[in-house]
């Protein structure tokens, strides 16, 4: 029995990390492979769209209603037979938020549920924030052994992807998670992908696929699907697809070369230039060689 391949996706709120996920999961399950996908941000809905929109009880809520909890009964599943399950965090306004993730992974790995499940891939779903403990717990401890970040070429979502870099590059020193690439998503205008292709070169790392921003992705969660269940035809269905491929047939990770807060401001400044010349049509040639 092989060793499920343990990944985790990180990415700041609202990024699409979620929807990424889910159709990541999706996609895998249609090549044939066994999946769960274990969502650790507090607002437990990154399964949502792998069951018809449904909401599932959460690990810490259960743990709240009764002292001992058998893992099997936070364990639902969704489409094609994918496993779904939702760490959940605390009452709001109260306690860490990521001490969802560090309760149901012990749960899981006390159990043994991913051995018993003979799982080919755990997907957790992360909130792109490792300053709270909680949400560092996969890279940190090594419970996945590659992270991916979905981000934007947005300042914000790129922040956020510096930062979990230097997350792993921190916690890589003693045994923690390595990074196996960048998912850029929402990438429709060629800036957007200037600005990624070369925030990676600058940070050592690599694009895994660029996903574009589409109509069809909001249409299928309206229904609570994800693309790959709703509209299996669509060129949508076909990048998820393509990511899928590469996730599975990825094998090395490394550590990223993360940008200092000077560095990373400095970059952003140059290309905030870039494209106010863009806009008003007074692109400077000696500016975009410097860049």
């Amino acid at each position: 029995m092989a060793k499920a391949k343990q990944i985790a996706i990180y990415g700041k709120g609202g990024i699409g990390k979620s929807t990424t996920t889910s159709n990541l999961s999706a996609a895998l399950s249609k090549l044939g492979f066994k999946v769960m996908q274990f969502g650790c941000d507090p607002k437990s809905d990154s399964t949502n769209t792998l069951r018809d929109g449904a909401y599932i009880p959460t690990v810490l809520d259960t743990l709240r209603e009764k002292n001992e909890v058998n893992a099997h009964e936070v364990i639902y599943q969704g489409f094609n037979g994918i496993y779904c399950v939702e760490a959940g965090g605390p009452a709001p306004g109260v306690g860490c938020a990521g001490r969802g993730i560090i309760t149901a992974v012990e749960l899981f790995k006390q159990q043994r549920i991913f051995e018993e499940l003979d799982l080919d891939f755990v997907i957790y779903d992360v909130l792109g924030d490792v300053v709270c403990g909680g949400f560092a717990v996969p890279i940190r401890e090594g419970i996945a052994e590659h992270v991916f970040t979905v981000s934007s070429a947005d300042f914000m979502a790129v922040y956020a992807a510096n930062n979990l870099f230097r997350g792993i590059q921190k916690y890589s020193k003693a045994g923690g998670a390595l990074l196996g690439g960048l998912i850029a998503n929402s990438i429709n205008q060629p800036y957007a992908k200037e600005i990624i292709d070369d925030f990676v070169a600058q940070t050592k790392t690599r694009v895994v696929e660029y996903i574009p921003r589409s109509v069809t992705v909001t249409q299928c969660e309206l229904q609570g699907k994800t693309t790959i269940e709703a509209a299996p035809d669509s060129a949508q269905a076909r990048v998820y697809s393509s990511l899928a491929e590469k996730i599975a047939a990825h094998q090395e990770s490394k550590t990223p070369a993360p940008l200092e807060a000077r560095e990373l401001r400095e970059w952003a400044g140059k290309w905030g230039q870039y494209l106010l010349a863009f806009e008003t049509g007074d692109i400077r040639r000696e500016l975009t060689a410097n860049l």
